[in-house]
């Protein structure tokens, strides 16, 4: 009985099954959705086992809703707070004597030049 539910419902289900793409959670005697495994949390998920397991009681919410096809689609990471992105860790500033970028490597091969030709005395 999918009418009952609406996109944009927030529910309480439990995971009854769990599949490489996806966990299946019943929202109530009769009806199961699926959450795939993209809707799990926010980020990459690599191994849904690592995130789930059957009888875990979960918060979900209603995606999409196709009565044709009985089926419920559902996302545990919309129920989820967005983490806030890790604020870019500032590089020290290298010392005088070090410059950055290409004049080390100009400056380094000049002193190998002085080396090679030392060596060839």
């Amino acid at each position: 009985m999918t009418s009952n539910f609406e996109i944009g419902q927030i529910l309480d289900g439990k995971v009854t099954g769990i599949q490489p793409y996806g966990a299946f959670v019943a929202l109530n005697e009769e009806t199961q959705g699926l959450v795939h495994i993209s809707e799990v949390t926010h980020g990459y998920v690599k191994d849904i086992h690592d995130h789930l397991t059957v009888g875990d009681e979960v918060k979900v919410k209603v995606l999409q809703v196709d009565e044709e096809k009985n089926k419920v689609s559902l996302s545990i990471r919309a129920t989820q707070e967005t983490p806030k992105a890790k604020p870019k860790q500032v590089k020290q500033k290298q010392e005088e004597t070090e410059p950055a970028g290409f004049n080390t490597l100009k400056d380094k091969l000049e002193e190998w030049m002085k080396q090679s030709s030392y060596n060839r005395k």
